[in-house]
């Protein structure tokens, strides 16, 4: 008997990117955490660079009036001052990029170390497929390998802001009123901020083009899809195509381009405008002197280089840097939001087994129910087989016992225990599977089988075994170096193997894990003939029955099917009958019908057990 259960409330995850303020001091923790001496080194290192170059203007113009005036002694100070500080900011600036140069190259790699680390601890894999996430993500992973100089764009502000107060303090040291040419300046630096922020939102707009020209572009000049290209003759559509997707991201790019680039020229012409005011306001209205003009042309130049460079610091802060900080914390939160509570112990062996209750689950993204009001005992110990047609929801339950997703509502029982309160990795750790959709390691033979369970990979008779259970030691015998042979023609020494080879692998891979709870095979032997199929599930059956895991199987093939304690058959997203081979049969519903097209087709006249 079933209980009925509530929808459950989802886990709150985070939609929008976080302030941007608090991701960038997010992302300087994270650098101070991993390289604090060298942070703090670079940082100092460029504002002690800053001031002896923002000090250049005042050497600048009392040479100028020690040369009106014929003061020697004036012009020896300001030559000295000049020579002292070109010396000063050459050394700094040498000792600085050293610094920076270490640093960056340091928290690179725990920057790229830190996002990897993220995507691949988080529970479940929605992230990666509901399309503004991946988009998301996209962006991120090509920013993470830049991401370094937020921290150097950070110093070279603030040693050009220093530069910036030093020389309104020698403009102000002449009149008041020369403090109103930075006023003049501040909308350069507003459109600065601004203009990256709308040529990123265009791009990210447009980052789903922006993959399918790439996804077009690989398909067109790799290896994998090379031989269906050619034969197929498509390669000339691909390349019209991949065109068209980058135009459909370029053009809205370059608009916003052209538009943020005018209103910023406007900017400067009014700086430009200010500039030329202040000049002739110190040399006719305050009638300030020589020495007055010579350090305002000075210092204003330099005043127009120093916010030049800031607004550029700062158009990199707010658009790529900031932008990126902001993602990186966003994946942080997401992260932390989907996080498995720990509240429940992963059980050490099943006593009663896994039960379904009222479980429903669409794909993120769609409204049709993958699973709609699943109902199912799976008892310790058996068999179960699930089948369907194509679409039905076999692989989707297969995705949630894994804890891949989380049902929409409904519950998972694990011996009377919700599965969604235990850790996912302690959960997974007990897990063992083989998939159609495997993927190639293209490691040493023993590394790819012995990945499947990580604290074993290099034991030697553990691999082995998990070889011949997998049927693949005619895989393996045929290898070079057996088991020390490199997979992957792309590597030095390395071997092509069959597809129907790398599955065998994949299905070790699979069994290296001894006493699963579960146990999921997904179509791993696709490849294989059917006969090898069924010598190979009739082992893994009677292994399954011996102990008290449950061994879940998904296969078209009825001849493997059969065998099951328990065939599940799903329609339509709804589970539509449940039963051994042999109640199925006599029932004369849906599984009969798809038995009998089968064994009609293979003629197959071995009737089916009767028990």
């Amino acid at each position: 008997m079933t209980v009925s259960a509530e929808p459950r409330a989802a886990r709150p995850v985070p939609d929008d990117l976080p302030p941007a303020l608090s991701s960038m001091w997010r992302l300087c923790k994270l650098g101070y955490r991993h390289e604090p001496g060298l942070l703090v080194a670079s940082f100092l290192l460029s504002l002690a660079a800053a001031l002896p170059d923002a000090l250049l203007a005042l050497w600048l113009a009392l040479l100028g009036k020690g040369v009106l005036e014929g003061d020697r002694r004036l012009l020896g100070v300001a030559a000295t001052g000049l020579g002292l500080s070109a010396a000063a900011t050459w050394v700094l600036r040498t000792v600085d990029a050293r610094v920076q140069r270490r640093f960056r190259d340091r928290v690179t790699i725990a920057l790229e170390a830190h996002v990897a680390r993220l995507q691949a601890s988080v529970a479940t894999i929605a992230h990666q497929e509901r399309p503004e996430w991946l988009d998301r993500l996209t962006v991120l992973r090509e920013q993470v390998f830049v991401l370094d100089h937020l921290y150097m764009s950070l110093f070279s502000t603030a040693g050009w802001v220093l530069r910036l107060g030093v020389t309104v303090g020698l403009l102000i040291s002449i009149s008041p009123w020369l403090a109103a040419l930075a006023l003049f300046a501040l909308p350069t630096i507003l459109t600065s901020a601004w203009r990256p922020a709308v040529e990123r939102g265009a791009q990210e707009r447009g980052a789903q083009s922006s993959r399918l020209a790439r996804h077009l572009y690989q398909t067109a000049t790799t290896a994998p899809p090379g031989k269906e290209v050619r034969v197929t003759g498509i390669g000339p559509r691909l390349a019209a195509d991949r065109r068209a997707a980058w135009e459909r991201w370029y053009g809205p790019l370059a608009s916003a381009r052209w538009g943020s680039a005018a209103w910023h020229s406007a900017a400067w012409a009014l700086f430009g405008a200010g500039y030329v005011g202040a000049v002739v306001m110190v040399a006719s209205v305050l009638d300030a002197g020589p020495a007055a003009v010579l350090l305002v042309l000075a210092a204003g130049s330099r005043l127009s280089a120093y916010i030049g460079a800031t607004a550029f610091e700062i158009g990199f802060l707010r658009g790529i840097w900031m932008d990126g900080s902001r993602r990186l914390a966003w994946l942080e939160d997401y992260a932390a939001a989907v996080a498995a509570s720990a509240g429940e112990p992963v059980p050490a062996s099943l006593a009663d087994g896994i039960r379904l209750e009222h479980v429903s689950f669409a794909y993120p993204g769609s409204d049709r129910l993958a699973l709609d009001d699943l109902s199912l005992e799976l008892p310790a110990g058996t068999v179960v087989a699930l089948v369907g047609e194509n679409g039905a929801g076999k692989t989707t339950l297969v995705k949630l016992l894994c804890k891949l997703y989380e049902p929409a509502s409904g519950r998972i029982l694990v011996d009377g225990r919700p599965l969604d309160r235990m850790d996912a990795d302690a959960w997974r750790s007990r897990l063992a599977g083989a998939f159609q959709d495997f993927f190639r390691f293209e490691l040493r033979a023993r590394h790819s089988v012995g990945v499947g369970d990580l604290p074993r990979r290099d034991d030697e008779p553990a691999v082995a075994a998990a070889v011949g259970r997998a049927g693949a030691a005619d895989v393996v015998g045929r290898l070079a170096d057996g088991l020390d042979t490199q997979l992957g023609p792309t590597w030095p020494g390395g071997v092509e193997v069959s597809f129907g080879q790398w599955q065998k692998l994949a299905l070790a891979r699979g069994f290296m894990r001894e006493g699963p709870l579960l146990l999921v095979l997904d179509e791993p032997t696709a490849a294989l003939d059917a006969e090898t199929e069924h010598a190979l599930f009739e082992r893994y059956a009677a292994a399954a029955r011996a102990g008290s895991g449950i061994t879940l199987l998904v296969s078209h093939r009825f001849s493997t099917v059969r065998m099951a304690d328990l065939i599940v058959v799903l329609d339509g997203a709804r589970l539509v009958e449940v039963g051994s081979h042999a109640e199925l049969v006599a029932r004369g519903g849906q599984y009969a019908e798809l038995y009998g097209i089968q064994a009609a087709a293979y003629r197959d006249p071995a009737p089916g057990p009767t028990g």
